[in-house]
């Protein structure tokens, strides 16, 4: 994969910055309303799933910010 452009890399953090700030608000939701024990199970369930591909979007955006090392 060629190296990315500083503009290309600043979009990244933008957008993995705007991920890090949703995943953290679905985690503030998620654990009030286990909490409260007022969510509905389905929502819940989507609500921890949705979370959990935030995380993996994130990991994604971040390995393509680490330079390839060469064998």
């Amino acid at each position: 994969m060629p190296a990315l452009s500083e503009t290309e890399a600043v979009k990244i953090r933008v957008r993995i910055a705007d991920l890090e700030t949703e995943h953290r608000d679905l985690d503030a939701v998620i654990n009030h309303l286990e909490a409260t024990r007022f969510g509905d199970q389905f929502a819940l369930q989507r609500l921890k799933k949705r979370k959990l591909g935030l995380k993996d979007e994130i990991e994604r955006l971040g390995m393509q910010l680490v330079p390839d090392i060469p064998a």
